[in-house]
């Protein structure tokens, strides 16, 4: 950890810089990759929408508790699954309590559902069986409130980035990085066949809580080193990119810390218990999450940047910075002297003889001395260094005025 400490500090000072901004199309690029396999996903697979969605048949089985546990659960759905049903085949068994177990499948026929009745009755020897069948319209209710909560959200955040940053350039970068992470995180659910179910749609509304706060943090951070550009020697792009390169290590951080519980409840949802709503919600909130970090440094800074290149402060800024850099010293560059610093030949006695050998120091006589400080020649001597007569005499003091000639 010291040396990510160090390296955080490093780029924080401006020491080490990471190029995010000047790389925009090569993070552009990755991104069009990652979104287009999403798109194949959402085409090719779809979604598959959970019985809340698609409706279906419920089977609430009233057990013991001793027998409510996540055994019985695995055992039911194994039974299901094995009475050779299509629509049946991938049910959805959970918990209820501790007094009942839920069997969740797609819509049956009346046959169809005796057969499900009996490996439940086999399986558990319960006696209480309620049976339920959920309607599509419940589903679709829950999508249109969810579209339209996601609608009043994205407008109370470009709301709140305009008014608290006064840029409106922000908030379509924010915009653009949130609908890049929902785009991610819907087509990971289409390619790895995860059910959505409402408590997908509570991870998605999440993510992008996470996501926007991630952008927030770094905006602030451009806009205190970009405050007062025409008064700095920098460019928009360089203070932008600095303040990406300082907010890393926190972003990084950040991350880890929220992805490894994410991780570890999602491992225990899919693999473990094969709780459907656990592994629903875990999934979408470590993808989006994972994307809202990258998207945050590597999306929506270079946006940014890209969106306020044709404003005239900025413009200006960069033509100062090129002024400078033409007028730079030439001999910046030039190594500073040491004692052990070898000496050549001039550089017209320094040409390559052609024989392959390299060539060796040459020894030069001592410069002569040389005028210091404020003189520019040195003077001639007089003569030489002789001893003093007034050596061993008291030597007169100066005195204030007031004291002169007074004993």
């Amino acid at each position: 950890m010291g040396k990510f400490s160090r390296l955080g500090n490093d780029l924080y000072n401006g020491k080490r810089s990471i190029n995010f901004v000047g790389r925009a199309f090569l993070w552009y690029s990755i991104s069009a990759i990652i979104i287009l396999l999403a798109v194949g996903g959402l085409y090719f697979k779809g979604l598959n929408m959970g019985i809340e969605f698609v409706g279906g048949s419920q089977y609430k089985v009233t057990l013991d508790s001793s027998q409510v546990n996540q055994q019985t659960a695995d055992e039911l759905r194994t039974a299901v699954a094995g009475t050779g049903i299509p629509d049946a085949s991938a049910p959805v068994v959970t918990t209820a309590g501790t007094a009942a177990i839920l069997v969740e499948t797609e819509t049956l026929t009346e046959s169809e559902n005796a057969q499900v009745l009996d490996a439940i009755t086999r399986v558990t020897g319960a006696t209480e069986i309620s049976q339920t069948e959920i309607g599509a319209s419940w589903g679709r209710d829950v999508a249109n409130r969810s579209l339209t909560g996601l609608c009043v959200f994205l407008v109370l955040v470009v709301l709140f980035i305009w008014a608290y940053f006064r840029q409106w350039k922000m908030s379509v970068a924010a915009i653009v990085a949130l609908a890049h992470d929902l785009l991610i995180t819907v087509g990971v659910y289409a390619l790895s066949g995860f059910e959505v179910s409402p408590a997908t749609v509570t991870g998605l509304l999440t993510i992008l809580g996470f996501s926007l706060y991630d952008t927030v943090v770094v905006f602030d951070k451009i806009r205190e080193n970009t405050k007062n550009l025409k008064d700095k020697r920098t460019t928009y792009a360089a203070a932008a990119n600095l303040a990406v390169n300082q907010t890393l290590v926190r972003s990084i951080n950040t991350s880890i810390v929220a992805l490894i519980p994410v991780g570890a409840i999602l491992y225990v949802g899919a693999v473990q218990l094969g709780s459907g709503s656990m592994k629903d919600l875990a999934l979408a909130l470590f993808v989006g999450m994972a994307a809202g970090a990258y998207s945050s440094i590597f999306i929506a800074t270079p946006i940014l940047v890209q969106l306020k290149s044709g404003e005239k402060e900025i413009i200006d800024a960069e033509k100062r910075a090129k002024a400078r850099l033409q007028k730079a010293d030439r001999y910046a560059s030039v190594p500073v002297f040491t004692e052990d610093l070898p000496l050549r030949a001039e550089p017209e006695d320094d040409a390559d003889p052609g024989d392959g050998t390299e060539d060796t120091p040459v020894a030069r006589p001592p410069r002569a001395p040389e005028a210091m400080q404020r003189g520019r020649v040195v003077p001639p001597a007089r003569g030489p260094v002789q001893q003093s007569n007034a050596a061993g005499r008291a030597q007169p003091t100066r005195q204030t005025r007031s004291k002169r000639g007074k004993k």
